[in-house]
């Protein structure tokens, strides 16, 4: 789209193993079946103050303790971000947890090989993926109620991300109204400075669609 940051909404689960059509258009990117649309994607503002950046051992800390926390209840342990099924080089293995009980969620992330883009850096969907998962802990059931799923986001990359380099991501969340949490997240490099950050949309799934499934 030629924007420096973007907003994504998904209006239906994306098929596998079937052809999707991409249009461009004025307002931005429509992904669609034939006869479905799976997202749309626009220009935006992602303008979100961030804290301060915790420090690499304290972010090893809480990794460790998300680790422990979603690996027993995950809902989706196999996804690629932050399943805990996911091995080193099969997944991005981030898994977020809670700093001193403030509702800040933080992890250590050292992006390998696996997700390198053309140029050396972390590709940009990959720091897009980084800025998805975490933005869930602060706001999702996790075990305690039925399980949420994105519904859209939105990310700003203000700079590379290096792979084989020690990275922090914190997450927090902004709001909630019935069934739709909003939280946030950035990603900080070694010495604490912003790189990139996001602002998503989480829906908790009805019991019905949960059983439907």
């Amino acid at each position: 789209m030629g924007a420096s940051a973007a907003e994504v909404t998904l209006r239906n689960p994306p098929p596998l193993e079937q052809d999707l059509a991409v249009e461009h258009h004025a307002k931005g990117v429509t992904v669609r079946t034939e006869d479905t649309v799976i997202a749309e994607g626009r220009a935006a503002l992602v303008e979100l103050p961030v804290p301060e950046a915790p420090s690499p051992e304290r972010a090893s800390e809480a990794s460790r303790a998300g680790h422990e926390r979603w690996s027993a209840q995950h809902p989706f342990p196999g996804c690629a971000v932050c399943g805990p099924e996911r091995g080193p080089g099969d997944g991005l293995r981030i898994f977020p947890g809670e700093l001193d009980d403030h509702g800040l969620f933080v992890c250590s992330w050292t992006p390998d090989q696996s997700v390198a883009g053309d140029d050396g850096t972390v590709a940009p969907e990959c720091v897009w993926a980084a800025l998805d998962c975490p933005t869930s802990a602060p706001v999702a059931n996790f075990g305690d109620g039925p399980p949420s799923v994105l519904g859209c986001l939105a990310a700003r990359i203000d700079d590379p991300v290096q792979v084989d380099q020690p990275h922090v991501i914190a997450s927090w969340a902004l709001e909630r109204d019935g069934r739709k949490r909003t939280a946030a997240a950035a990603l900080f490099d070694s010495r604490g400075r912003v790189l990139a950050r996001s602002r998503a949309i989480w829906i908790e799934l009805k019991e019905e669609r949960i059983h439907a499934s």
